[in-house]
């Protein structure tokens, strides 16, 4: 009975629009009692561009999903996507039988003349994936561009490479279901069929769903609406094609929403091709759904279909609610060390007193928030010479860009200091052993004896070897065209230079983190935990994974309330800065007073204490 009750209660808390949730407590409780059930005759195909293909956020989507998919649904969850060489490492191969439905549709594939591969993604979950080689059926994309634009008059130029890809992907996925889907109903090969051969009689329905994310997988579900497949459909859109072209073009998109003539703005930025893909796939689809509702305004615009459902992303990882302040100390200190290289010659503030700052995400500078967050950044550094603070802040750049290679500054300040830890590390064990042999005796050790003349020659030798008239470097990595690089020219424009004078500091790491790094030698999560504060201030984020990872880590962190995780803290968390989520305004006053409100949060930040910091940090990850 109490069961009942409790669950009645949560169906109101569904239906009733408008509901706070005190904490993340009520939103446990409300997944707790949900009940799932995948039938036994039923498949679900996920296609998108970023399987095993790290390219943006979607590919977080994704893993962090797949751990929960393949525990409900088994192997009748699989996974579609290109196949690329630089993350093929992350797949693990195997042959299929040909009893089996997958095997068989494989194998049609391969008759086709066509690369496919089946394997396991090496992720939490193991989930079945299909990667599909696209220049193996490039020699089909006139047939298939062709096929397209009769059924659907979209036609797509030559020259868009990318679309182009796309395209074949798109059909290849689409021939692939498409023939799985006629293999379920037919009898395998084996002479006696039975539980490894079940044929048409043992499964007279099946239930067959295709879930495109995006525009660059939707014409595989274009397609299968074409061929009338039996297949079930669901579109899902992450952020609207269009909707990052206008406001990459610096308009007030948001107030000018409901009146763009859609098919003229994407004509003017030359993606209209694009564009009707996006809107086909969209409006083909038995299922619509968006990840927030700010991109579900979006969608009912600039695409013109409703979203049928708002599925907010989550994050599917493991808390750590008893190591995550020993996992901030130990990843900090990890930091400190770069910073020791970085800034070697420069080390002219207290590192005990040193906060770490960071903004990180695809490089879209003005969507994402680049811009005022360096222009706060200039201001913020101005509060702190005019307070005389003590505080330092620096603030990492985390935007993959073009680039070569390494900054050779910046290598060479890493040698110099890896140099002189291995000097201070061998004259520590003379020392000691010094120190043991005086005491063995009976005698104090002299300080003046410790140090013979050898040792502090080397020490000498490696001090003056880390002196420098230069100041430390902006960017670890040689970026391509740094004179039009939009990071590079603010950071020239706001005169944060890394000079002597600033309290604010900066360093654009143009490429992805990971472990292997020889500069931070950290994954983006182990960053994220060492970090003391995540700035997002998006103007264009349908759904804002980034806060999201902060706060499962215990990190404190802005974001704006035109992102989706903004406003879903904002609508179901009663006063979401007390958990260290701090929600800047950008929908509703001038760019000037987002810039100045963002400096002002900074700066409020930098004064509190480290006890301060300590709490704030354990109501962050309560609420994860």
């Amino acid at each position: 009975m109490e069961q009942g009750i409790q669950n009645d209660q949560f169906s109101r808390y569904r239906e009733t629009s408008g509901y706070k949730m005190e904490s993340g407590e009520d939103l446990v409780k409300f997944k707790e009692h949900q009940t799932y059930s995948f039938p036994e005759n039923a498949w679900c195909f996920e296609a998108s561009w970023e399987v095993a293909n790290k390219q943006g956020g979607i590919y977080t989507v994704l893993r962090s999903k797949a751990q929960v998919s393949t525990r409900e649904m088994g192997n009748r969850y699989v996974m579609l996507g290109p196949l690329k060489s630089a993350h093929v490492h992350e797949v693990e191969e195997f042959e299929a039988s040909e009893c089996s439905p997958l095997g068989r549709a494989v194998s049609a594939m391969k008759k086709r003349g066509f690369n496919v591969l089946l394997g396991n993604w090496l992720i939490e979950g193991n989930p079945t994936v299909v990667l599909f080689d696209i220049g193996s059926a490039s020699h089909c994309m006139n047939s298939w561009k062709q096929e397209l634009y009769e059924n659907t008059h979209i036609g797509v130029p030559h020259t868009d490479i990318e679309c182009n890809d796309t395209i074949i992907l798109g059909f290849m996925m689409a021939q692939f279901i498409a023939d799985f889907r006629y293999q379920l109903t037919q009898d395998g090969l084996c002479k006696t069929p039975g539980s490894c051969c079940p044929g048409n009689a043992r499964n007279p329905s099946p239930l067959v769903v295709a879930h495109i994310h995006e525009w660059m997988a939707g014409v595989a579900l274009i397609m299968l609406r074409m061929w009338k497949c039996d297949v079930a459909t669901v579109f899902t859109t992450h952020a609207t094609m269009l909707g990052r072209h206008l406001c990459a073009g610096a308009l007030d998109f948001y107030n000018y929403l409901p009146s763009f003539n859609v098919d003229v703005e994407a004509g003017k930025r030359k993606i209209y091709h694009r564009y009707c893909l996006e809107r086909a796939s969209a409006n083909l689809a038995h299922v619509f759904t968006t990840v927030s509702d700010i991109t579900g305004e979006e969608a009912d615009y600039l695409i013109k279909r409703k979203a049928d459902y708002i599925t907010p992303n989550g994050l599917n990882v493991k808390r750590m609610s008893h190591e995550f302040q020993n996992l901030h100390q130990v990843y900090k200190e990890k930091i400190q060390k770069f910073v020791n290289g970085h800034f070697y010659g420069h080390i002219d503030f207290n590192l005990d007193k040193t906060l770490f700052f960071f903004i990180a995400g695809r490089y879209e500078f003005g969507n994402k928030g680049g811009d005022i967050f360096i222009e706060a950044l200039a201001r913020l550094n101005h509060y702190l010479q005019a307070c005389g603070s003590d505080v330092t802040v620096i603030a990492f750049i985390i935007f993959p860009a073009k680039n070569t290679s390494f900054n050779v500054d910046s290598l060479k300040g890493h040698a110099i200091t890896k140099s002189l830890q291995e000097t201070i590390s061998e004259i520590q064990q003379k020392v000691g052993a010094k120190m043991y042999n005086s005491c063995s005796k009976g005698d104090v050790p002299c300080p003046d004896n410790l140090l013979d003349t050898d040792d502090k020659v080397k020490l000498k030798r490696c001090i003056r070897a880390a002196q420098r008239n230069a100041w430390p470097p902006i960017t670890t990595h040689n970026v391509c065209n740094p004179e039009k690089d939009p990071v590079l020219n603010a950071l020239n424009r706001c005169n944060l230079l890394n000079s002597p004078a600033d309290r604010v500091k900066v360093v654009f790491h143009p490429d992805f983190l990971n472990s292997d790094n020889p500069l931070l030698g950290l994954s983006y999560e182990e960053f994220i935990r060492g970090c003391h504060l995540g700035c997002f201030p998006s103007y264009y984020e349908p759904w804002g994974y980034t806060p999201a990872e902060c706060t499962i880590m215990g990190i404190p962190s802005i974001t704006s309330n035109l992102s989706g995780f903004g406003c879903f803290m904002q609508e179901h968390v009663s006063d979401p800065q007390s958990y260290g989520i701090y929600i800047l305004d950008r929908k509703f006053i001038s760019v000037e007073e987002s810039v100045r409100n963002l400096a002002q949060m900074m700066f409020d930040f930098s004064q509190l204490s480290r006890k301060q910091r300590i709490l704030q940090r354990n109501r962050t990850e309560r609420l994860s």
